[in-house]
């Protein structure tokens, strides 16, 4: 098979927009699919779970929640290999973002002017939704990614969704991971359901307030559709990468980096974009045959995602590079240059920045510490990767003094008189001090 190749400079407008949209027209194509589910799910509550992983999972459902003797398999059920990988990739997602709720200043306040001060208390959203997809294997590094940083931010109420597998059951390495990180609330339902549960609550499941977690084109039209009954949080859909690379970077393990988003899904994308028509001819001409070392269905994946949503961009210049890469505002981006750590200054919009040759996507994916559920369509242009602060808000809090008031009542009450808001005026002039 060929793999899609763009000199920028002379693609159609067209063509760019149709790779910079990406894989949301699926999304958009599904949003009336999910309407009836979210709507019987409203209706019948667990009925209507049980009823549709019997017809999407084929999986017949007894007890919606994971009981403890389920647990107790799993834990039984993983080599002790898998467990001790799992704990030592979680305990360096731990660190990092503990690290970030040290950064967190406590409640603040500061004096404006005399008499006047403003400042910010910092508390945990009361409840979220955790999901965890599962398609065609299982994801505890998803799950370990999203209830470590709901741990640690104190959330009270954390509610774990994830589809069961076709005997009905939660995947062992899902159980093993969620009471590793402390969270036994875990709930074998999945797809637009799902999250339509979260958001209206069931006989089991219970509502939250507020769901993040990535997941396929229904998972992300639902959360669409809900947002006005639930706070949906990041839109994290189908995967997507950028490795940016110049000369210095190494041909043959660029082939295999464009490979480790692209295997996620077809509606996945995967580019490889540079200036070096030596390096864009050497991966135009390997990556199919390096693609066909894959085992099925990863391979066939591959080739769609190369001949559809990836493929290679032939810019410029490194400039012209990093201005496509800010545009295109991708969730993973693997700097392959001379003096990365220079040009990840100059990216501002991406989910991620991966700097250099020793640093592949899978690294963060799993282990560095850093978090793997992050924006993609382009929402790493306003949203940022997941953190504490997903399960954190602000309040802002403010004292006026009997001094703070009276040098502030004549500014004010011109601004209400102007804006016409006489109540807003009055409350300071006739208030009796």
């Amino acid at each position: 098979m060929n793999i899609s190749f763009y000199k920028w400079s002379e693609t159609d407008n067209a063509t760019k927009a149709r790779i910079m949209r990406r894989a949301q027209a699926n999304i958009d194509a599904v949003t009336q699919a999910v309407m009836p589910i979210i709507t019987d799910v409203k209706s019948r509550g667990d009925a209507a779970l049980i009823d549709y992983a019997a017809k999407f999972e084929k999986a017949k459902i007894t007890n919606l929640k994971a009981s403890e003797e389920e647990f107790a398999a799993a834990d039984d059920a993983l080599d002790d290999d898998l467990k001790a990988a799992i704990a030592h990739c979680a305990r360096n997602v731990k660190t990092f973002h503990a690290e970030q709720m040290n950064r967190i200043e406590k409640p603040w306040m500061i004096e404006i002017e005399p008499g006047v001060f403003a400042g910010e208390q910092v508390n945990p959203i009361e409840s979220v939704g955790l999901y965890v997809p599962r398609g065609k294997g299982a994801f505890p590094s998803a799950l370990y990614m999203l209830a470590i940083p709901a741990v640690l931010a104190g959330v009270k109420n954390i509610a774990i969704v994830t589809p069961p597998t076709p005997d009905g059951k939660i995947d062992a390495a899902t159980l093993y991971t969620a009471r590793l990180c402390g969270v036994e609330t875990v709930y074998k339902c999945g797809g637009a359901q799902a999250i339509a549960a979260l958001a209206y609550g069931t006989q089991t499941v219970p509502k939250v307030r507020k769901v993040l977690g990535p997941g396929s084109p229904y998972v992300a039209a639902a959360k669409r559709v809900l947002s006005d009954v639930m706070d949906p949080g990041m839109p994290a859909g189908p995967s997507e990468s950028i490795i940016l690379a110049d000369e210095t970077a190494n041909p043959h393990n660029t082939c295999w980096d464009l490979l480790n988003e692209a295997e996620h899904g077809e509606d996945s994308a995967a580019l490889l974009i540079t200036h070096d028509e030596k390096l864009a001819s050497y991966v135009r001409g390997n990556l199919p045959a390096i693609i066909d070392e894959l085992p099925e269905p990863h391979r066939s994946i591959c080739h769609s995602v190369m001949a559809n949503y990836g493929g290679i961009i032939l810019s410029d210049s490194l400039d012209h590079s990093i201005d496509i890469a800010n545009e295109y505002a991708a969730e993973h981006l693997h700097l392959k240059v001379k003096d990365a750590d220079s040009v990840a200054g100059k990216i501002n919009h991406a989910g991620e920045i991966l700097l250099g040759e020793y640093t592949p996507s899978s690294l963060g994916n799993y282990g560095i510490g850093v978090n793997h559920v992050l924006p993609t369509g382009g929402w790493a242009h306003t949203y940022s990767c997941t953190s504490v602060w997903d399960f954190l808000k602000r309040t802002s809090i403010s004292k006026v003094t009997e001094q703070g008031f009276h040098t502030l009542k004549h500014s004010v009450t011109t601004m209400t008189d102007y804006e016409n808001f006489p109540a807003h005026g009055d409350v300071i002039r006739k208030r009796q001090i």
